[in-house]
């Protein structure tokens, strides 16, 4: 028996962003359609930080995968990722393990998809200025995914580390159709121009008051992922029409609506199977809401293995 072992490099190599969102996209419809087993994950503190353990099955496009992922805070003084993941993808008529998969840059992908997505049902088709807190990996990501769905003109970066804000600034800069790209210190400046605002921190405090969110603005949040963490404050969740991954999870994990003692309007597997309506009019406030659910992982982990197949990328290695 083989498993094939996909490095970070695989996995960049076989999914473009772009066929990571439709991949998301049909994942969540299954989602809402009641096409997939998915426990709530388990979140098991460790001496370092919190690991946590993640497995789905998705009976339509037959995905089964188990994420491992641990986010770590100290790390970035080690000089390693805050977070780190593999993921094993499992065939469901046999129970045998097909592949593993180096998880950071899996998690990254579907994390900016979701966003990504998030930003297709909901931003305003003319957007194009994006507010971005959080300059690591999955800020990347975020504004990455959003490329791809809206004619970004303007970026606007702000992190609580200037250097990483500047360095992830030149980045986009050699990006094709590159947006004019600023790194900005004041919060309250960089969101008030903003289309769209996206958090991608770590944060237990709110990143910014969002009593002065233009009309229109889409906000999405997808740092914070337990009770205590929060990036989004009141006032922009009670302005907001909310929308988040999963009602379930959301309502256990994320301190940003747990905190405003906020309600959910519609998953976002809804609007993908056109249940209900994504942006109802140019002014309306917007707020998704992902605490990150395990059908993402086991979606894009199975694409990735299909497109890294046909590609001959990852190593096989005999267990037997």
């Amino acid at each position: 028996m083989n498993i094939t072992i996909l490095t970070a490099a695989d996995t960049a190599a076989a999914l473009p962003m772009r066929t990571a969102i439709e991949v998301v996209r049909r994942a969540f419809g299954q989602l809402a359609a009641g096409e997939v087993s998915m426990p709530l994950r388990s979140q098991l503190p460790t001496a370092g930080g919190v690991t946590l353990v993640m497995p789905a099955y998705l009976r339509r496009s037959r995905d089964l995968g188990i994420k491992i992922v641990s986010v770590n805070e100290g790390n970035a003084a080690r000089g390693l990722p805050v977070v780190s993941a593999v993921v094993l993808v499992v065939d469901p008529e046999t129970g045998m393990p097909a592949a593993l998969l180096e998880g950071g840059c899996l998690t990254a992908l579907r994390t900016g998809a979701i966003g990504g997505l998030a930003a297709d049902l909901l931003a305003r088709p003319d957007a194009a200025c994006v507010t971005l807190f959080g300059a690591g990996v999955q800020g990347r990501s975020q504004l990455a995914a959003v490329c791809c769905v809206r004619a970004v003109k303007q970026v606007k970066v702000v992190d609580r580390s200037p250097a990483v804000a500047r360095r992830l600034a030149e980045e986009v800069t050699t990006w094709p159709d590159a947006p004019a790209v600023q790194v900005v210190a004041d919060p309250q400046e960089a969101i008030r121009s903003a289309d769209i605002v996206i958090a991608a921190t770590t944060s237990k405090i709110p990143l910014f008051d969002g009593r002065e969110l233009a009309p229109g603005t889409h906000v999405t949040g997808i740092g914070s992922f337990t009770p205590e963490m929060q990036e989004i404050d009141a006032a922009t969740v009670k302005r907001a029409r909310v929308v988040v991954d999963q009602r379930e999870a959301c309502l256990a994990e994320a301190g940003d609506l747990i905190k405003a003692g906020a309600g959910i309007d519609v998953e976002i597997g809804e609007i993908v199977n056109g249940r209900q309506k994504g942006r109802t009019s140019a002014t309306e406030i917007t707020f998704f809401k992902s605490v990150g659910v395990a059908i993402q992982d086991a979606a894009v982990a199975g694409a990735i293995l299909a497109a890294a197949r046909k590609k001959g990328l990852g190593t096989e290695v005999p267990l037997s």
